[in-house]
């Protein structure tokens, strides 16, 4: 794992590699690699204690072509400003290879949330939420839950934005609870779309998806749910992790008792239903069928990237996989299903939930669940459409040529104005 790769820099040189494929002009494509704004804050919240923290935070508007921007919020302590750019910037590609009508953005605030109390929590959401009041709205920038943010988290800032505009207006976050207008299908969708591409990639490779062995690496919502959508369609999986390390047994783990002992005790470790205990990298290197990298970027390097031992990879997290280690799996003919595709299912809920929102009507879980299938399948098809036709190395390639087209075509139309 390299904690030296600048994701930024690994989002343009994505770009930049799949401009090649692409008869678009070079000053478009400089113009998809940079935000279109960043928001840079320093929250000052009172303590439980009533002393006065200050908090770093962040707001990236990467690009609106094709409609307004979208994006997650996360509490962590290695949140950046180069880190929140990217994550803005695979948004926009991300809602392009699924074709749903949003742009990209991300923001983000510098803590370890498991510092602070449910109130101050709370108090330095709303302190957000009140900074980030001038750039959101529903028709503008619709924030979400991302790594250690939820439905608590969205209703606060959903509240406090009512609250200072006077107004009602559920659409302006998704990822809600349902009774505050959140949808129905929406805490499972990122797990969802990971376990229906590692379904497509299967069948399209001509693999039996029954049986075979699996590796989940982090351990949160989007890792656990994936794991046991996958298990329940016949594989076997054999290795879980989370920031304590991995638990693994090579004749199958229970993923659900794993995800209860979680819940139970705050990680894996001393997780009864397992073997032997390894670290996130022994996970990460585990001869299986099947790794699902679900936590933060940058988890396999190019020097890791030799070493890991799964014939197809279906990536969860945001950026797991560095563009060295794109380059040597590539060599080794191993095949990596991208983020912007796989883990799709949160921003695609998202949008039905902001339909939902806007219309003031509720979709049942079965609905959700299958519009979800229906646009992860269709771009799945896309993807590999690309791949084929035009000769590409690699998945992410045709991934990121599909989206780059749809976006500099949107912005064609739009054109360009004072």
């Amino acid at each position: 794992m390299s904690d030296d790769v600048n994701p930024f820099e690994s989002l343009q040189e994505q770009v930049d590699d799949a401009a090649a494929y692409l008869d678009v002009p070079a000053d478009v494509i400089e113009r998809l690699k940079h935000p279109e704004r960043v928001l840079e804050t320093t929250l000052s919240v009172e303590m439980d204690d009533g002393s006065i923290e200050l908090f770093e935070a962040f707001r990236s508007q990467f690009n609106g072509d094709r409609g307004p921007y979208k994006g997650g919020i996360r509490y962590h302590p290695g949140v950046t400003r180069d880190e929140v750019k990217a994550l803005s910037g695979w948004m926009v590609y991300k809602c392009a290879v699924v074709d749903i009508p949003y742009g990209g953005g991300k923001g983000g605030i510098v803590l370890d949330p498991r510092e602070y109390s449910t109130a101050e929590l709370e108090r330095i959401t709303r302190s957000y939420a009140a900074e980030l009041r001038p750039v959101i709205g529903p028709d503008t920038d619709i924030p979400a839950p991302d790594v250690n943010t939820g439905q608590r988290e969205m209703n606060w800032i959903k509240d406090t934005y009512e609250t200072l505009e006077n107004t009602t207006a559920p659409g302006v976050v998704t990822g809600k609870a349902p009774d505050s207008g959140g949808s129905a299908g929406r805490v499972e969708a990122t797990g969802r779309s990971v376990m229906l591409t590692a379904r497509e990639a299967f069948d399209y490779l001509g693999k039996e998806i029954e049986s075979a062995t699996v590796a989940v690496q982090g351990y949160g919502n989007a890792g656990s749910v994936a794991a046991k959508l996958i298990d329940d369609l016949g594989a076997n999986v054999v290795a879980v992790s989370d920031s304590s390390g991995a638990v693994y047994d090579p004749d199958g783990l229970d993923a659900r008792a794993a995800k209860a002992h979680k819940n139970e005790t705050g990680s894996l470790a001393g997780f009864a239903g397992a073997r032997e205990e390894l670290t996130n990298e022994e996970l990460l290197t585990l001869d299986v069928d099947l790794l699902v990298p679900a936590a933060l970027e940058n988890a396999i390097d190019g020097d890791l990237a030799p070493d890991v031992g799964a014939d197809i990879i279906v990536e969860a997290a945001n950026g797991p996989l560095t563009p060295d280690a794109d380059d040597v799996l590539t060599d080794r003919d191993v095949a990596v299903f991208p983020d912007v595709l796989a883990n799709a299912g949160g921003v695609t809920v998202s949008y039905f939930e902001w339909v939902q929102n806007r219309q003031r009507f509720a979709w049942t879980e079965e609905r959700v669940n299958d519009e979800l299938e229906r646009v992860i399948t269709t771009a799945f098809d896309n993807l590999l459409a690309a791949h084929e036709n035009r000769d590409l190395p690699n998945f992410r390639m045709a991934a990121y040529v599909v989206a780059i087209q749809r976006v500099a075509e949107a912005a064609e139309q739009g054109g360009i104005w004072p």
